[in-house]
């Protein structure tokens, strides 16, 4: 009996806890949509980078915990139906009764965001369907439970399957909608192939710094700024080599890039020319790191 008794713990406990992250990333996922669909002019870049983190989050939870949360479910009902004593029963209700109690307190929680997101200048818009998404998925998951507390799915099996079968295509919408609203795997690794083309060039213009304080002249090539320094950052596989080449005023950095970077990054902006006093050479608007689609240079004025 004690064997049969955690085995009916430990199936229920399992359901239980894929449900509450079901549904805690599927509101994540819904959050991130309701971001991009209803943008607000005064959302930052880092706010619309979080929109797409939260999307592609969200999206691989609910993927990995909704399934299992239905095949769980499905044997814990195939058990309870089987079971010949009340045993079973009485600890499903005590287990659902105690985790609906820490569930609710979390979604609560979320709630609480949401009306603090609301109040912290929030659009209405997005505040009123964010309020309806968490009221709408717990709500439903809280409907479930509670009828399954009173023994109303034993008794209705087939009602049972149809709602488990409505929520699973009302997720699985979702879930296909989503992808419209964040990149392919390719075009993220593109992306990032572009912010380390950055990173690179960042490094090659240190060491032209360095050895432009210490020589008080440019280097004729990257690898005499390199000397002693390590190995020089090559540009990722299937990208064109960086380069480096003097100029009348400084020199210049080189490199191929996927996409346009406008918007994402405040350090891909052009930055005012600095002309601050100092001693020694002078490489002015280090930080103007904007580029576009294809071929780009960053031209660096040198000032002795």
């Amino acid at each position: 009996m004690e064997n049969h008794t955690a085995k009916h713990f430990a199936l229920q406990l399992g359901s239980l806890a894929s449900l509450y992250l079901s549904v805690a990333f599927f509101l994540v996922l819904l959050f991130g949509m309701i971001d991009i669909i209803f943008p607000d002019a005064l959302d930052s870049v880092w706010q619309i980078e979080s929109s797409t983190s939260m999307i592609r989050f969200g999206f691989a939870m609910t993927v990995v915990f909704f399934p299992t949360y239905l095949f769980l479910t499905r044997r814990v009902n195939k058990n309870r139906r089987d079971s010949n004593d009340g045993t079973y029963l009485g600890l499903t209700k005590w287990l659902i009764y105690l985790s609906l109690l820490v569930g609710g307190a979390v979604l609560l929680g979320d709630l609480v965001g949401v009306i603090m997101g609301f109040l912290e200048g929030d659009l209405t818009q997005r505040f009123l369907l964010k309020a309806i998404a968490v009221f709408v998925v717990a709500g439903s998951a809280f409907f479930y439970y509670l009828k399954d507390a009173q023994g109303y799915w034993m008794k209705n099996e087939k009602q049972s399957v149809a709602y488990g079968c409505l929520a699973a295509m009302a997720i699985f919408t979702t879930l296909v909608v989503s992808l419209g609203y964040i990149e392919t795997p390719a075009e993220v690794r593109e992306r990032k192939a572009d912010q380390q083309q950055v990173q690179d060039l960042r490094e090659w213009q240190w060491a032209v710094q360095d050895y432009l304080y210490t020589n008080n002249k440019l280097p004729e090539g990257i690898m005499a700024a390199y000397e002693g320094r390590g190995q020089v950052p090559q540009a990722p596989e299937n990208r064109s080599a960086y380069t480096y080449a003097l100029k009348e005023s400084g020199f210049e950095l080189c490199a191929t890039f996927s996409e346009d970077n406008t918007d994402r990054d405040n350090f891909g902006r052009p930055f005012p020319v600095s002309l601050e006093d100092g001693e020694g050479p002078v490489i002015l608007n280090t930080e103007n790191w904007y580029y576009e689609a294809g071929k780009s240079c960053f031209e660096r004025e040198v000032r002795f």
